[in-house]
């Protein structure tokens, strides 16, 4: 072959190489080359929760939904994981980290709903599809799972007006709120309201800032000092964490027997603050069908699937209508409720409830 030939033959290979390349790229992007959106390649699903605290989060939500995203979507699939440890800015920045390596959905349990909301946006602008997880954040959310967080406080105030009962009129309670950065505390706030107004005076109510049991503990030494000790009957604690706050401000200011305190998680501290009758009650709220949902719609959503078949309901945020959601049953733990929880998936095992200094409640709550 001579020399002009040749050059013909290479321009012409070159020729049909890039109309080849262009064609597969059209292919890919009618979706024909997407193979995640196909359900035949891995996914890379991120997931942000925000504060380390609240031992639920690393004790069950995370492994939880790790594990259901892997059943669902192969041992392949890559979960990132980051914890905000209750920064909202910190949170902001790791929705940024998530976007920068391309993953393909992303829960958020957000540690501020509204300011959340910008980044939100950013995930969704680059195609990424965000699944509120526990607080509905703002901003475009394409799907959202938690319990029902004004059942919570609603349980949570007719347990309390249960223990009191006579007692609900010779005294007063104090209410201790949630963070107001967080939907659900509003929720939960509405809830026991709804109960408890007009049953029992309430001398004092705090919001406790970022949920933190050291902010309930001075608001609890700060409503005992205002109040005056036998005048409190009973107190109403949004979560675990802050009962167990409180609890240390009422035994340091010499109460003679406890009133009672709610709360809510279930936190293993909690339930051996339960068995031995520091604590009155928490709230069960089941991880393990909340954890997955929030995989489930996930997901679905990492590959362009919609939600019909998984989500019935739906809710409205602050800027978006019709969210597809998948909200859970929350129930009350007393004393007596804790064994019939014990070693199930997303509750803790005899082991770990029934450590040397609790073997004498636990053999006398029957915990076996």
């Amino acid at each position: 072959m001579n020399t002009h030939l040749r050059r013909a033959a290479v321009a012409l290979a070159a020729v049909s190489m890039a109309a080849g390349l262009g064609a597969c790229g059209k292919a890919k992007e009618a979706g024909g080359g997407d193979t995640k959106k196909e359900g035949k390649g891995s996914l890379t699903i991120g997931l942000l929760l925000p504060e380390n605290q609240t031992a639920r989060y690393e004790r069950f939500d995370k492994p939880l939904i790790e594990k259901k995203i892997k059943e669902l979507a192969g041992t392949d699939t890559v979960v990132l994981y980051e914890n905000a440890k209750q920064d909202a800015s910190v949170q902001q920045q790791q929705v940024d980290t998530m976007i920068t390596k391309k993953v393909d959905a992303l829960i958020v349990d957000s540690v501020d709903a509204k300011s959340i909301a910008s980044s939100v946006k950013k995930a969704n602008d680059k195609g990424i599809p965000v699944v509120a997880y526990d607080r509905l954040a703002e901003g475009p959310v394409k799907a959202y799972t938690s319990v029902d967080n004004e059942r919570v406080g609603k349980i949570q105030g007719e347990s309390l007006l249960k223990e009191l009962g006579d007692n609900a009129s010779k005294g007063q309670i104090v209410m201790m709120n949630g963070s107001v950065t967080d939907p659900n505390a509003k929720m939960y706030k509405d809830g026991a309201h709804s109960v408890l107004d007009g049953k029992v005076k309430i001398g004092k109510e705090y919001d406790t800032k970022e949920w933190k049991p050291e902010n309930a503990n001075e608001n609890m030494k700060g409503a005992i000092s205002s109040l005056g000790k036998d005048n409190i009957v009973g107190v109403y604690s949004a979560n675990d964490g802050m009962a167990g706050g409180i609890i240390t401000a009422l035994k340091s200011a010499g109460f003679d027997k406890l009133p009672p305190v709610t709360g809510q998680d279930a936190e293993l501290s909690a339930v051996q603050r339960i068995l031995s009758d520091e604590q009155f009650m928490s709230v069960y709220k089941p991880y393990k069908p909340e954890a997955d949902a929030a995989a489930e719609m996930a997901v679905a959503l990492a590959k362009g699937k919609a939600l019909d078949g998984i989500a019935k309901s739906t809710v409205d945020s602050g800027t978006q209508k019709k969210i597809p959601s998948i909200i859970v049953t929350p129930f009350a733990l007393t004393k007596a409720d804790i064994g019939k929880y014990v070693g199930q998936e997303g509750f803790f095992n005899r082991d770990e409830i029934c450590t040397e200094k609790y073997k004498a409640q636990c053999d006398a709550a029957g915990i076996k």
